[in-house]
């Protein structure tokens, strides 16, 4: 699914103008390619977030100012201050819709794991997978159904079904998901029953020498 995104001339420079500039709920940009030469934009922040929300390597319909047209990107960086996480820039490159392309794509989980259903717990360890293909293959997701792993089984990368056209560029051994056996509760100590008498013993000599006569 290819989306959209209107961008606008950058002449600022200085660390003010910048700062202005999203204080307006404009993020600088920069866009590159073979067809396109470096190029100094701004784009709007509340647009480019619900993109992001929506799908981070989407293949983007960027429209660009003074006459550029729209020109097909995909998102190469984006930067974001460390402790607020807030947008301070993206680099878009532009791609040619003819030549095959590296991405991720996100895996989507179905279905409810066998193993899990005998108190097992799920644990994914990967959420995205990269791929390589053309611009207009990218899926949307690729599903992974877990529903025949049992307790102690795993799912890989080459265990994995993905459509017609893609190349999958994941290590074929790494680990998708896992399912873990539960833990079994550990009985909490009681006290011997010699330490009870213990205790017994030392009421008992401490009654005695209360009663002696003085």
């Amino acid at each position: 699914m290819v989306l959209s995104l209107k961008a606008e001339a950058r002449k600022e420079a200085t660390k003010s103008d910048i700062k202005q500039l999203r204080a307006k709920g404009r993020i600088p940009a920069v866009v590159y390619g073979k067809k396109v030469a470096a190029t100094v934009i701004t784009v709007d922040q509340k647009e480019l977030m619900a993109l992001l929300r929506h799908n981070p390597h989407a293949i983007i319909d960027l429209d660009l100012p003074d006459g550029g047209g729209k020109q097909p990107v995909m998102i190469n960086e984006i930067q974001r201050n460390p402790l607020s996480r807030v947008l301070l820039h993206v680099d878009f490159h532009q791609i040619n819709m003819d030549e095959p392309v590296k991405t991720v794509v996100a895996l989507e989980f179905i279905g409810e794991a066998e193993g899990a259903k005998e108190g097992g717990i799920v644990q994914i360890q990967m959420h995205e997978l990269e791929i390589r293909c053309l611009p207009s293959q990218i899926p949307g997701s690729i599903q992974v159904d877990i529903s025949n792993v049992g307790l102690g089984e795993n799912i890989l990368v080459n265990q994995i079904t993905v459509p017609a056209g893609i190349e999958v560029k994941s290590d074929s051994n790494d680990l998708i998901l896992t399912v873990l056996a539960p833990q079994k509760e550990t009985d909490v100590p009681q006290p011997a029953n010699n330490e009870e008498r213990v205790g017994e013993a030392e009421t008992s000599n401490e009654a005695a020498t209360a009663e002696q006569p003085v």
